[in-house]
């Protein structure tokens, strides 16, 4: 500072971090629960990450399988009166209930920057052959704690629900 006056050449720039796009992080969701691997993955999105999530039918929900069933059979029961196009969609493969959940957590109808972050997303049934080679990696926080008597995979709701390999 001189003279009492801001220099701008000395302001703290902000350094912009660089992201590797050409290789999408790659998520293996097994033993998952559902909601906690959906926010891991969408700020990993906002952060203009390429994101990968495989084995989908094998992610997790918290809850007896009973209780899921019935909860997402009172969801497929919500339609519009005048048209069902009006209503929302329901999903039956756990890529696209999953690849939704996600969506759900970025700023999709807000920014662009949220439909640009969902772009950037890809969900798999099982792991591709283009993605095998490639490391994955787990979110240990978002992994089930308890015995997996107390959790439903989305696999299995799916199955109940409509979705046919």
């Amino acid at each position: 500072m001189a003279n009492g006056r801001i220099n701008k050449s000395t302001r703290g720039t902000k350094q912009e971090t660089v992201v590797r796009t050409d290789r999408p992080i790659v998520v293996d969701a097994t033993n998952h629960i559902a909601g906690r691997l959906a926010s891991y993955v969408a700020k990993l999105l906002i952060q203009g990450n390429r994101v990968s999530v495989v084995n989908c039918e094998k992610i997790m929900m918290s809850g007896t399988r009973v209780n899921q069933i019935k909860e997402y059979r009172e969801f497929l029961e919500i339609n519009s009166i005048i048209n069902y196009k009006h209503g929302p969609v329901h999903y039956r493969r756990p890529d696209t209930v999953i690849a939704k959940m996600i969506r759900q957590m970025l700023p999709f109808d807000r920014k662009p920057s949220g439909k640009e972050s969902y772009q950037r997303l890809r969900t798999y049934i099982g792991s591709p052959k283009q993605i095998k080679s490639l490391e994955k990696i787990q979110f240990e926080k978002a992994k089930i704690k308890r015995t997996p008597a107390n959790y439903t995979t989305l696999g299995e709701i799916c199955r109940v629900i409509g979705w046919t390999e």
